[in-house]
């Protein structure tokens, strides 16, 4: 066996530590394999022709590779035949070294069409595969940008993220690598245990008893080092955690004198993560010996034996040789089937999971071109006609909600935390889709526009700012593909971010980061402000938008907002009620039911629910009762 089989082998037991192997880690189930299978070569299947043309290469490749030692085995015996007969001084005897040329010239073209196939094989494949997989992911990301926003909230986006990356991959190695070397395995292993066959079915059968041998000593060692390998990665990930909760809060731990107990508990992990990768490694250690002293009791029995058979003349010396060759290469198949077919085992469990993504239920279909309205000078009328919206049946998000909102209103939504007042603008610019009632703007029922022509009459600035990896100026004119410069400039302005954004080095070329962490958070609400400006929506929804910011910058943001909001229906979401106090309509919502409306006044008098918030957050002597409304804002009466 030679150096490169007994690391494959070896590899096997030491994948305690890999995500595909076998050992130390459990293979992932596979819920559907053939209808997976088969999906899958629904996308090999317009590439027919060249999936032909890449397996018939690397047949050929594979038998050329396969006569090779059977032709060097030849050239051998012309060898050994010529130096015997000098040594008995048999008439005309010689050694035929034109007879050596010409199997010198046959065996360089053999290994040179063998490339040739092999190389032309690897590249047709590579083309194929990345195609499919430039294919799965446009699936993909159509697929995703037609999911309701309901399967991005029940999937982390880490969990989204590894399916369109990281399955995707493992799918295109799968085609690109495997799905030649098993074609290639099995030809070899025919084709060597043939060619071992037609020289000697004896020292066949000593070499086959050997590969048993060696694979059931790997088992017995894996087996034994198993539990160790699992036992190091899971401390591994333990001493990972340990460490960034540490160091994360290296402050706190500091401040309350927690640093020699953060000591010993690295040090417990750490010493249990030595151990077990001692025990691991120094059990896998005796791999590579112990199969090395299997494959040299089988070579030794092959040479004594093959000797003997060379001595009665019943074998040449050269096809010991090559029986030597075709031995070393017969195991090397049967290790790269193993590791291949874990290997599908995990391609199959990706494919599926990319597959439950394409598979999920898309969004209602948008409405036709010709049946859809389109409001061309939306005044900002909103009305909420019975609407209610669960997710699953019988956990009801929105129920029975109904309001009715003027052109330039604007609409507070307050409540505890998980009321649904989010879910209450989300279901008004079609994030969701309502189970039943109307939601209707300026009387149009929103089912009836086409998603892009209602959502581009909303302007929206959220606690979580959203901002790309780009410059300023780009961030800004998101919404606005066709604006100018200095319309940038002037938005920026109503949004009182010029003046910070002349202070950064590039001004409106800044880049921000893809965390935009080189911005405040202050800064970043700004930029969200100013780029509702540019699309002049007669809608604005502002979600909790002056929290997690300092008091100065707080009253930048609320000055930017009330610029804003002047003649736009607007609708305000905000746990401080100090917010709100001006709005016309206050919709308190509790467990998804708009239990009070009203103004600030009236609801305060009402002594409900608003009631209570307001003076949990305020002087409880209600001094709000004995205010009354002016023009800019509230008076003492």
């Amino acid at each position: 066996m030679s150096k490169e089989d007994k690391t494959s082998l070896m590899n096997k037991s030491m994948r305690g530590l890999n995500p595909v192997g076998s050992i130390g880690h459990p293979k992932e189930k596979v819920k559907n394999y053939k209808g997976t299978v088969k999906r899958i070569l629904g996308y090999l299947d317009k590439y027919k022709l060249q999936v032909i043309m890449v397996c018939l290469m690397t047949v050929a490749s594979t038998l050329f590779s396969i006569f090779s030692p059977k032709i060097m085995g030849n050239a051998t015996n012309i060898l050994a035949d010529g130096i015997s007969g000098k040594l008995k001084n048999t008439a005309g005897a010689h050694i035929d070294f034109a007879a050596i040329r010409n199997i010198i010239f046959i065996l360089f073209s053999i290994y040179l069409i063998s490339a040739v196939f092999s190389y032309l094989q690897q590249h047709f494949m590579v083309n194929i595969s990345q195609k499919i997989v430039f294919q799965i992911r446009e699936d993909l990301n159509r697929k995703m940008a037609r999911l309701p926003l309901k399967f991005l909230d029940s999937h982390s986006h880490g969990e989204l993220l590894n399916r369109i990356t990281n399955d995707v991959d493992t799918i295109g190695v799968t085609l690109q690598q495997n799905l030649t070397q098993m074609i290639s395995a099995v030809i070899l292993i025919v084709g060597v245990l043939v060619m071992m066959l037609m020289i000697s079915p004896l020292l066949t059968l000593v070499t086959v008893v050997t590969i048993p041998l060696s694979v059931l000593s790997i088992k017995f060692l894996a087996g034994r080092s198993q539990p160790y390998f699992i036992a190091q990665r899971r401390a591994a990930g333990e001493l990972n955690g340990h460490v960034e909760e540490m160091y994360t809060g290296l402050t706190v731990v500091e401040a309350y004198g927690h640093e020699k107990e953060s000591e010993e508990k690295f040090r417990e992990i750490n010493g249990r993560l030595c151990e077990a990768g001692f025990k691991s490694q120094f059990i896998t250690g005796f791999m590579m010996p112990l199969m090395d002293f299997i494959n040299n009791i089988g070579y030794i029995v092959v040479c004594v034996v093959g000797g003997i058979f060379v001595i009665n003349g019943s074998i040449k010396i050269g096809d010991i040789q090559a029986f030597i060759q075709y031995s070393k290469q017969f195991s090397r198949p049967i290790n790269q089937i193993s590791n291949i077919m874990n290997s599908f085992q995990s391609t199959i469990a990706s494919a599926e999971r990319i597959f439950e993504v394409l598979d999920e239920m898309e969004e209602l279909k948008d409405i036709e071109d010709a049946e859809a309205f389109a409001i061309t000078n939306p005044q900002g009328r909103v009305d909420y006609h019975n609407v209610s919206f669960a997710y699953e049946e019988g956990t009801a998000l929105l129920r029975n909600v109904n309001f009715h909102v003027e052109p330039g209103d604007t609409v507070a939504i307050v409540g505890p935390t998980g009321a649904g007042k989010t879910t209450l603008v989300n279901v008004l610019m079609r994030f969701y889709e309502i189970n039943q009632g109307e939601i209707r703007i300026d009387g149009v029922n929103i089912r009836d526009m086409k998603r892009a022509d209602l959502r581009r009459m909303f302007g929206v600035v959220l606690q979580d700012t959203w901002l790309f990896h780009g410059t300023i100026k780009d961030n800004l004119a998101y919404g606005c593909k066709n604006c100018t410069f200095a319309e940038i400039i002037h938005a920026a302005e109503l949004a009182h971010a010029d003046h910070f954004i002349r202070t950064l080095p590039d001004g409106y070329d800044t880049v921000i980061n893809e965390e935009a962490s080189n911005l405040s958070q202050g800064q970043k609400q700004l930029l969200t402000i100013a780029r509702a400006f540019l699309t002049h929506p007669p809608i604005l929804i502002l979600d909790e938008a002056t929290s997690n910011v300092d008091t100065r910058t707080e009253i930048y943001i609320q000055k930017a907002m009330n610029t804003l909001m002047k003649g736009k229906t607007s609708f305000v979401i905000a746990h401080r009620l100090s917010t709100i106090r001006n709005a016309d309509i206050i919709l308190v919502i509790d467990q998804g039911a708009i239990i009070e409306q009203g103004s600030h006044l009236e609801l305060l008098r009402a002594r409900g629910a608003y009631f209570d918030l307001y003076h949990s957050q305020f002087d409880p002597l209600e001094p709000d009762l004995n205010l009354i409304p002016v023009a800019g804002g509230l008076q003492v009466r």
